[in-house]
């Protein structure tokens, strides 16, 4: 077994020792990402609140690519930040954090958001002739239930946020659990497995094991697979960056998650186009399928673990920049699909070209959503904690680092 030899990865370049801030601009890029979705999935080929007539096929071939790990992503980042918030607070002090800034919004922007959407959505499939219905019809047509889909149907966007706030609360024993001495011995020996090369691949086994086994049952979208698989990135997160040997050999075997990364994106991509139109909220039934899923279990890993990876050689820095990013990132995303859908709501029904469209729905969303952050939400005492953000005079905050749930 070979010792790493690769530089630390956590030296920040202020010389801060501990403070990660690659976590925090690959959080406040995620961000952005997802807005960039969210605002084009109006014109790809898939199901969304808003569609407009003409879509784009290359639109949906960009997506596919980040579908496997763009929310694994996420989930690993807040595990990791998960560590971080566990260093300095008692378990009660962390349930009263993870209230506050996940649930306490999820709650808010249900009331406020997913109203407008839901409204828009109802407004969009009456006027297109798939929906004849009251807006009380079109609402007892949502799939309500006894399972994590709820928190899509009452939330829209922010399943995410209800995700997050159960997965912080389901974890934390585990993440105790990790701080003992059982659970310090359990890591060390993922750590020596992970000093040999190519060894950080044995973390797509949690994934491929929660993906493979529940999607037969649980096929819909934000149902118990997703919400499994995506709990298994949430404690990786928490795993990986919690010992130094696990984030040296991220570092070290990027050349690895990339190439696995690639092949099984390939892989994927050449089973979906052979197959013809895959519905990935069918029960898998065929041994195709189950390739299938497993190609993107572990595509999400490879490429989550690669673009980890990245942010450690050329992220591990603060600016002006990501402090704005940091403190912005939680009411900015509450409030973007909301704009987003009411925005296009009007902009699909133009006589105009697809791209000029798209360019009004990205620009304009994204000015109006940073917009209600900095002249409204940013600027009142009382909207501060509803929308995430810490209930202190503006200009006091300094943003805390590696903090999950942003």
């Amino acid at each position: 077994m070979q010792n790493l030899s690769v530089p630390d990865p956590h030296e920040g370049i202020s010389g801060e020792r501990g403070r990660l801030h690659y976590l925090d601009w690959l959080r406040v890029l995620a961000i952005l990402g997802v807005f960039l979705f969210h605002a084009s999935n109006v014109f790809n080929d898939q199901d969304f609140v808003i569609k407009n007539a003409e879509q784009s096929e290359a639109i949906t071939g960009v997506q596919a690519f980040f579908f496997p790990w763009g929310m694994p992503l996420f989930f690993m980042i807040a595990g990791a930040g998960t560590w971080f918030a566990l260093r300095r607070r008692t378990s009660g002090q962390y349930i009263k954090e993870r209230t506050k800034r996940l649930l306490v919004p999820f709650l808010v922007g249900s009331i406020l958001l997913s109203s407008v959407q839901v409204y828009c959505e109802w407004r969009h499939v009456v006027n297109t002739g798939a929906f004849t219905g009251s807006l009380a019809d079109f609402i007892g047509t949502l799939p309500w239930g006894p399972n994590p889909r709820i928190f899509g149907v009452v939330g829209y966007h922010l399943w995410f946020l209800g995700f997050l706030f159960s997965f912080s609360l389901l974890a934390l024993p585990l993440f105790r659990w990790f701080q003992g001495g059982s659970g310090q011995r359990f890591v060390s020996g993922l750590a020596r497995i992970c000093q040999r090369r190519g060894g950080i691949l044995v973390f797509v086994l949690p994934p491929l094991v929660a993906r493979l086994s529940l999607q037969p049952f649980f096929p819909y979208e934000h149902d118990w697979a997703d919400f499994v698989f995506l709990l298994s990135f949430f404690v990786i997160g928490n795993v990986v960056i919690s010992d130094e040997r696990l984030r040296q050999a991220v570092w070290r075997d990027w050349p690895f998650t990339l190439a696995v990364g690639t092949l099984a994106f390939i892989g994927a991509a050449v089973i979906a186009i052979s197959s013809g139109e895959l519905d990935i909220e069918s029960a898998p039934g065929t041994l195709r399928d189950f390739i299938w899923w497993a190609l993107v279990a572990a595509c999400g890993w490879c490429w989550t673990a690669f673009v980890l990876s990245i942010g450690m050689r050329f992220l591990n820095f603060s600016n002006r920049l990501l402090r704005y990013g940091q403190e912005a990132i939680v009411p900015f995303y509450l409030v973007h699909q909301a704009v987003i859908v009411a925005l296009a709501f009007y902009v699909v029904q133009w006589n105009a070209a697809l791209a000029l469209k798209m360019l009004v729905v990205v620009l304009g969303s994204f000015v109006a959503s940073l917009g209600l952050y900095e002249l409204l939400i940013k600027r009142f005492g009382i909207l501060r904690p509803l929308f995430g953000m810490k209930a202190v005079a503006r200009g006091t905050r300094r943003a805390s680092s590696n903090e999950a749930g942003r």
